[in-house]
C-alpha cells in the first residue's frame, strides 16, 4: 500500500458487470450502510466491521485485468453498501484510475456531504443517485433518512455540474403511483446534471439472503411489477429508462 491510502473494507468485487453504468464495469461493492432501505437487496452489507479489508494497489491489479473489456464506455464503478462511507479511502483509488483514463462512476443514496465526500465527487465522472422517493415521509419511514438528504446531495451534483443518473426502484403500492412518478420527472427536468433516469423494478430476490441472515425483509408480501405494469409505464412516461 503506498503514501497515506487507507484500506478499504469491500463486500465484493465483479468484473463484468452490465447493469452498473455505462458499457462493462468492474464493480466494486464496499461494506457497511447507515440506512435500512426497505428494498434493499444486500442486507449482508449493512455491517461496516463485515467483508474484508483490502488496499488499493491490489484493487488497481484486478481492475486492470478487466480493462480489456470496457470499451470506450466502460470502467469502474463502486457501489455498496454506501460507498460514502469510505470517501476518504476511496479518493485516491479515483484519483489513480482517472489518472489511468478509466471512467468512474459511484453508486450512493447521498446520505453523507462533507468536504471528503466533495473531494471524491471532484474525482468521479458519473454520479448514479439512488433517489428513492418524492416525498419525506416515505424517505423516512421506508429508507431512514430526510429527503432533503437527498436534495441537497442532488443540489452539490448540479453546483458541481456532475453527471447524474437518478435510480429509482419501482415498489408497487409504494412510488408507484402517477404522483409519484411526475414528480420524478419534475426533479429530473429541473437539474441539468440529470442526463438519465433509471427505473429499476422491485424484485424480491433477496428473500433467501435475508432468511440466512435471520432478518425479517420488510416487502416480503409486495408483489414484483408485471411485464404488463412495466409497458405502461413506459407508455405514460416516455423520458424514464426502464
Amino acid at each position: 500500500m503506498s503514501g497515506r491510502e487507507l484500506p478499504l473494507r469491500i463486500h465484493a468485487f465483479q468484473s463484468m458487470g452490465t447493469v452498473d453504468g455505462p458499457g462493462v464495469r468492474a464493480v466494486i461493492f464496499t461494506q457497511g450502510c447507515p440506512l435500512r432501505c426497505a428494498c434493499c437487496h444486500n442486507p449482508d452489507t449493512w455491517d461496516p466491521r463485515g467483508g474484508e479489508e483490502t488496499d488499493i494497489d491490489t484493487l488497481i491489479r484486478r481492475i486492470e485485468r478487466c480493462r480489456p473489456y470496457f470499451g470506450p464506455r466502460g470502467g469502474v464503478t463502486v457501489s455498496g453498501g454506501e460507498p460514502l462511507m469510505q470517501a476518504e479511502a476511496l479518493l485516491p483509488l479515483f484519483r489513480r484510475l482517472r489518472e489511468k483514463g478509466i471512467h468512474t462512476a459511484l453508486d450512493t443514496s447521498g446520505c453523507r456531504l462533507d468536504d471528503a465526500v466533495r473531494a471524491l465527487l471532484a474525482e468521479t465522472d458519473l454520479v448514479l443517485l439512488d433517489y428513492k422517493y418524492t416525498n419525506d415521509e416515505d424517505y423516512r419511514r421506508y429508507v431512514g433518512m430526510p429527503m432533503a438528504g437527498a436534495d441537497r446531495f442532488l443540489a452539490c451534483l448540479q453546483e458541481m455540474e456532475k453527471e447524474t443518473w437518478l435510480r429509482h426502484v419501482y415498489i408497487p403500492g409504494l412510488n408507484d403511483n402517477d404522483d409519484s412518478l411526475a414528480r420524478l420527472q419534475e426533479i429530473g427536468e429541473a437539474h441539468s446534471c440529470v442526463s438519465r433516469i433509471e427505473i429499476l423494478p422491485f424484485r424480491r430476490l433477496c428473500l433467501e439472503k435475508y432468511a440466512e441472515l435471520g432478518i425479517p425483509f420488510p416487502l416480503a408480501d409486495t408483489p414484483e411489477p408485471t411485464a404488463a405494469d412495466l409497458t405502461v409505464l413506459r407508455e405514460k412516461y416516455p423520458m424514464l429508462f426502464i
